[in-house]
């Protein structure tokens, strides 16, 4: 039978064709499983021999059908279809049984014996893995003549109850900041010119503050809300919009002012605070070194203290030892420098000082070199440069003393005696930002994503046959993939990070550092998902992508560096594996004898759950889409790494390495623990997050948003969970069917998902969305 003469298809091959579609669009077959398919092919007695080379030749793994076959079978099967009555089927079997016979009354075939060829069918269609109701829906979808000519259903959720569920307190103040934004003065540019950038950048700055953002966080002595809550939604609002304006204003109230407001005590509070809050004193950030980025404790400028006048010495060692990329560094006038404080002859570690580095007329002050960082791959509006001290004397009142002091004799004190405490407790203290920069990434990838889906919503590209509508990018299914995973992951990375803000603002101290870690993990995962979302949607977009007027390319570049600051991703993630391996030792260590045994039960669990057969081989779709399911795979991977990495650690030392040695051996499984890590805490916020929702239309859709995301990361990870034997082959291949067939349970709502971000429509300003 020639496979370009697909309209002579007799009805017994017909017949067959919705499960050969289905089955082959997104399985691979075991051995084991294309024995059984011959055994019946040849089975059935409706079939010529012609019929059955030709079905068997397509079981053949390396001879599978090529798309153009593909698309062939399909219009097949429509031809035939479109002659069926409506209404529902129970199968794939009884579709392809119903549309052979219709094919009957044109041909000399006879008419196929029901019971006969109904029953080797099912058999033909649970091997193939294709017997759930949504692979039926799936091959019904595809039948429908006029699906490619009709918008699909409408929502199934209420995008503004969405957004109003996720921003709660929030919704009305984040409302008026989109407001604002639609003015002109905020319009996006094209500004090739970094200095008209900067000087733009800097007057819309100035605007905000002048309206009482800026001073928002700042406590209500100080002129402000006393609200960081109220700060953070503003930045996120401000990041799908300008991410220079964004990082201007995170630099100048968020680092500067919430340097001195976290790290001074009442009369900083007092002397810079309102000033800083209204853009009347403008100044930078100066941790950051040429030579030290991540490794913030080895610092290397130093703040030596001189008692006769009562001076701080500020001063750069060596070339490398000069602050590096500093925000505001051109238009301020004022740093928060970091460095290593000298007292009596003692160091005792990184501290903050408040240095002036400008005179009243824009000069740098004596000892004081400034030079401009020059163009970026992006946020060119952000006046970026470089600092070195040379025995720059300030008074001994700048220093930011809330947890190190220096006393009128001269001596050092601290309400925090050990200097590794102090110096993460100081660290904590600037831990809103790292939140803030997660949130960022995060906003700028709906902005991307949001441009994207409703551009795949509008735009056509290729028609089934000739003198038919050109189908709808979002109607193809790879390009579902390429863009519902990562609104799914979003949602669920915006939910970990909504709720790790929510407890920063009201935590003490001894929860900071459980908080400092998730932050750590969070920022790292969700600012690499911006990366690669913003990346997938401007290829998404074709060349329409490429342009500038469509935010693509200023998204791309601005958001990049969202990976690299406020803590390099890599480096956090060996801090969140470092702080989980902290608190097992903890554990270990406090609980005594029960820990013993809880670490032993630990083992023996993960050993069972490795043995057990029906967690292995368990393909069921409601096994699969379980909540159960879902929480101990993504469990059990996080408990292996963290009970093997230990037991590395462990024996490493035994062997007299240095835990420095060991750490280095035992650094890329470090990493895998914290990814796993952080992955977990998103589906388990998401479910904290549902169970305190009431019942509605948004709960539902944000329960399939949970159950994607889980099975997504679960096959994400499909070879760690072989390699250690939680599933096998025939599970992994159910995981991927069950996610292709969610993915097209979600299509139908990808405009409502993305609009559930509530991106402005001053930050949708993408050609692509107007053009017809």
């Amino acid at each position: 039978m020639s496979e370009t003469k697909l309209h002579d298809l007799s009805p017994g091959v017909l017949s067959l064709l919705p499960l050969f579609y289905i089955g082959w669009s997104d399985s691979v077959l075991s051995p084991s499983e294309i024995k059984l398919i011959h055994f019946k092919i040849n089975d059935l007695s409706f079939l010529s021999e012609e019929d059955k080379a030709y079905l068997i030749k397509f079981t053949n793994p390396i001879n599978l059908p090529d798309q153009t076959l593909f698309k062939g079978w399909l219009e097949a099967l429509k031809f035939e279809a479109s002659k069926l009555a409506p209404g529902a089927k129970e199968s794939l079997a009884q579709l392809g049984i119903d549309i052979a016979n219709i094919s009957i009354h044109n041909s000399h075939h006879q008419s196929l014996d029901y019971d006969e060829s109904y029953q080797s069918l099912l058999e033909i269609e649970k091997a193939l893995g294709v017997y759930t109701e949504e692979d039926l829906k799936s091959m019904i979808y595809q039948l429908d003549a006029h699906h490619l000519t009709t918008s699909p259903k409408s929502s199934t959720f209420d995008p503004l109850q969405m957004q109003k569920i996720f921003d709660g307190q929030y919704f009305g103040l984040m409302k008026a900041m989109k407001t604002l934004l639609q003015d002109n003065f905020y319009a996006i540019e094209n500004i090739r010119d970094k200095q008209i950038h900067r000087l733009r950048t800097l007057e819309q700055l100035k605007d905000l503050a002048n309206r009482g953002y800026g001073i928002i966080a700042y406590p209500k002595e100080s002129g402000g809300q006393g609200s960081m809550g109220n700060y953070m939604a503003l930045f996120e609002v401000l990041a799908s919009h300008d991410l220079s304006l964004t990082i201007k204003f995170g630099v100048q109230f968020g680092l500067f002012g919430g340097a001195i407001y976290g790290l001074g005590t009442n009369k900083h509070h007092q002397k810079y605070l309102t000033e800083v809050g209204y853009a009347k004193l403008l100044g930078c950030f100066a941790m950051t070194e040429t030579g030290h980025g991540s490794n913030v404790k080895n610092l290397e400028t130093t703040a030596t203290y001189n008692h006769e006048d009562k001076s701080i010495c500020i001063h750069t060692p060596n070339h490398n030892a000069g602050k590096e990329y500093i925000g505001n560094a051109l238009h301020g006038s004022t740093a928060v420098v970091f460095a290593q404080l000298i007292v009596n002859g003692d160091n005792h570690g990184i501290h903050a000082i408040i240095v002036p580095y400008r005179d009243e007329f824009g000069n740098a002050l004596p000892g004081i070199v400034v030079k401009d960082n020059g163009y970026k791959l992006g946020l060119n509006g952000v006046d970026n440069g470089r600092f070195w001290f040379t025995n720059v004397k300030v008074p001994k009142e700048n220093l930011l003393n809330r947890y190190g002091d220096i006393d009128e004799s001269g001596n050092y004190q601290s309400p925090i005696s050990n200097s590794d405490k102090r110096f993460f407790t100081m660290l904590g203290a600037l831990v809103g930002g790292r939140i803030c920069v997660g949130q960022g990434g995060l906003s700028a990838a709906k902005t991307a994503i949001t441009i994207a889906t409703k551009y795949a919503l509008k735009r056509r590209q290729f028609s089934p046959k000739d003198g038919e509508p050109e189908s709808l990018l979002m109607d193809y299914p790879i390009h579902q993939q390429r863009l519902i995973p990562s609104i799914v992951k979003i949602y669920c990375y915006h939910n970990s990070l909504s709720m790790l803000s929510a407890q920063f603002l009201v935590a003490n101290d001894e929860e900071m550092r459980k908080i400092e870690t998730k932050a750590a993990g969070l920022k790292a995962m969700a600012t690499w998902l911006a990366t690669s979302t913003i990346q997938q949607c401007r290829e998404a977009c074709g060349g329409k992508g490429y342009l500038w007027e469509n935010r693509f390319t200023d998204l791309k570049a601005d958001s990049d560096i969202f990976t690299t600051f406020e803590g390099d991703n890599t480096v956090l993630l060996q801090l969140v594996a470092k702080g989980i391996l902290t608190e097992f030792k903890q554990n270990f260590h406090d609980g005594g004898f029960k820990a013993v045994m809880k670490y032993l039960g630990s083992k023996f669990e993960i050993t069972l759950s490795e043995l057990n057969p029906y967690n292995t081989h368990n393909t069921s779709i409601s096994h699969l889409t379980s909540e159960d399911f879902h929480s101990d795979a993504l469990r059990y991977r996080e408990k292996k790494l963290l009970l093997s990495v230990s037991d590395r650690m462990r024996n490493y030392l035994k062997k007299r390495f240095s835990p420095y040695e060991a750490y280095l051996k035992c650094q890329t499984h470090m990493i895998e623990l914290a990814r796993a890590y952080v992955e977990r805490l998103a589906y388990r916020d998401m479910m904290k997050k549902l169970s305190g929702l009431d019942e509605s239309k948004e709960k539902e859709m944000l329960k399939k948003i949970a159950g994607f995301y889980a099975l997504t990361i679960i096959q994400e990870n499909k070879g760690w969970y072989l390699e250690n034997d939680y599933m096998d082959g025939s599970k992994t291949k159910a995981i991927r069917r069950v996610l292709n067939k969610m993915l097209q349970e979600l299509r139908p709502d990808a405009e409502a998902l993305v609009d559930g971000f509530g991106i402005s429509e001053a930050s949708l300003n993408a050609e692509i969305l107007r053009s017809n």
